[in-house]
C-alpha cells in the first residue's frame, strides 16, 4: 500500500472514531435530557401489571402491596399497563417509587415504607403473635403460592389478551421454574394434596377470627389476602377454586378484607376482561 493510501485510510479511520464519539456524547445528552417524572411529593407510585379480571391484579404480590398501602393509609398512585410497562431494576413486579427512590419486591417495599414513615401495623400484637403471623405468611408466599400457581398458570394465560402467543413464549419457562422449585417433580395428585394441607392449616388457625390474629388486621393479612383472594376469585374453574370453597371461613375472610380495604373493588377489576378498570 502506497503512502497516499495509508494516509487516506488513517484519516478515514480517525474521522469514523471521532464521529462515533460525537454521536455517543450526543446520545448520552439526549438521554439525560429525557423529561423527568412529574410525581406528587410524598406519594407512593405503585408500578404493577394491568388489573385482573376478577381481582385487582393477576399477581397476589401486587394485591398484597396495594392492600398494605390502603391499610396504612399511605397516599399512592398506580401505574399499570399490561401492554407497555416498566419493570424494576431487579426485573420484578410490583415495585414502587417514593420521592425519587425506587424499591423492588413487595416485602422490601413494605419494610422501606414502615421505616421511612414510622408505620407499625403490628403494634397491638405480641411478639409471639407476630412470629406466628410471619410463619403463615411465608408458608403461603414461599410454598402455597407455587402449588396454587401450578393449577392456575395455564388458566391465567387464557385470560390475557393474545394468550396463545404468551403460551408459546412462557410455557416452557413456567415448566422449568416449577420443576426447579420442586413442585414440577410431583404428580398432580401430590401437588393438590400439599396445597390442600396448606389451605386447611390457614383455615384451622383462622377459625372464627375476623382476621389472621383476631379482631384487628395485622401486616401479614395483606399477604394472606393477596394469596387467598387470587385463589378464591381467579382460579378459573381449577381444583384450587373447589378446594378453597370447601373452607367457608377463608371465603368469608376474603369478603371481609375486600369490604374493609377495597370498597372500590368493582372499579379496580376488568369484570372478566369485558371493560377497562377505572382505578
Amino acid at each position: 500500500m502506497d503512502s497516499e493510501s495509508v494516509l487516506f485510510w488513517s484519516k478515514a479511520t480517525g474521522t469514523f472514531l471521532v464521529s462515533s464519539a460525537v454521536l455517543y456524547v450526543a446520545w448520552k445528552k439526549l438521554i439525560s435530557k429525557a423529561p423527568k417524572k412529574n410525581y406528587p411529593p410524598d406519594t407512593v407510585i405503585l408500578h404493577q401489571i394491568g388489573r385482573g379480571p376478577y381481582a385487582p391484579s393477576m399477581t397476589p404480590y401486587a394485591i398484597k402491596l396495594e392492600t398494605y398501602l390502603r391499610m396504612a393509609n399511605i397516599p399512592y398512585e398506580t401505574k399499570r399497563n399490561v401492554h407497555s410497562y416498566t419493570k424494576s431494576k431487579k426485573g420484578k413486579f410490583p415495585w414502587i417509587e417514593y420521592n425519587g427512590e425506587e424499591i423492588s419486591d413487595s416485602e422490601f417495599c413494605i419494610e422501606y415504607l414502615n421505616d421511612k414513615l414510622q408505620i407499625d401495623l403490628n403494634k397491638d400484637f405480641t411478639a409471639k403473635d407476630r412470629g406466628i403471623a410471619r410463619a403463615y405468611q411465608k408458608m403461603l408466599e414461599e410454598n402455597t403460592f407455587w402449588y396454587v400457581n401450578y393449577f392456575s398458570s395455564i388458566y391465567v394465560l387464557f385470560h390475557i389478551h393474545f394468550w396463545w402467543l404468551l403460551l408459546l413464549a412462557v410455557g416452557r419457562r413456567i415448566k422449568k421454574i416449577m420443576y426447579a422449585v420442586g413442585m414440577g417433580r410431583h404428580s398432580s395428585d401430590e401437588v393438590y394434596h400439599i396445597m390442600e394441607l396448606d389451605l386447611k392449616a390457614v383455615s384451622d388457625f383462622l377459625g372464627n377470627k375476623k382476621f389472621l390474629l383476631g379482631d384487628k388486621p395485622c401486616q401479614a393479612d395483606c399477604s394472606v389476602f393477596g394469596i387467598i383472594s387470587n385463589a378464591y376469585w381467579q382460579s378459573f374453574g381449577t381444583p384450587v377454586e373447589s378446594t378453597i370453597k370447601k373452607y367457608r371461613n377463608l371465603c368469608d375472610y376474603c369478603q371481609r378484607m375486600k369490604e374493609t380495604f377495597w370498597p372500590d373493588w368493582d372499579e379496580c377489576i376488568t369484570h372478566g376482561n369485558t371493560k377497562e378498570a377505572t382505578k
